[in-house]
């Protein structure tokens, strides 16, 4: 099934894959461990960004959320879903 948000998903990951082959560039350069650890650290905030959005997305359109216990259920699990 296919989303709204699936788009912007994708462009995210495709963001993030520009930005791994820079860093596997900046190994083969020999750039310093700090460099590549931050470098790194971006790209895995950006691949989990693109992941909670996913997942928000899913929550979004694929649960019911007529009963607002359901309701409330559901906000709490997006909120918690920051975590992962």
């Amino acid at each position: 099934m296919k989303h709204a948000s699936h788009p912007d998903v994708v462009l995210r990951l495709k963001r993030a894959q520009g930005h791994l082959s820079s860093v596997i560039e900046m190994f083969a350069e020999g750039r310093p461990c700090v460099d590549l650890a931050q470098q790194l650290h971006a790209v895995e905030a950006a691949i989990a960004k693109a992941k909670r959005e996913m997942i928000h997305d899913h929550i979004e359109h694929c649960l019911d959320e007529e009963d607002e216990g359901v309701a409330a259920s559901i906000r709490d699990l997006k909120q918690i879903t920051k975590y992962l």
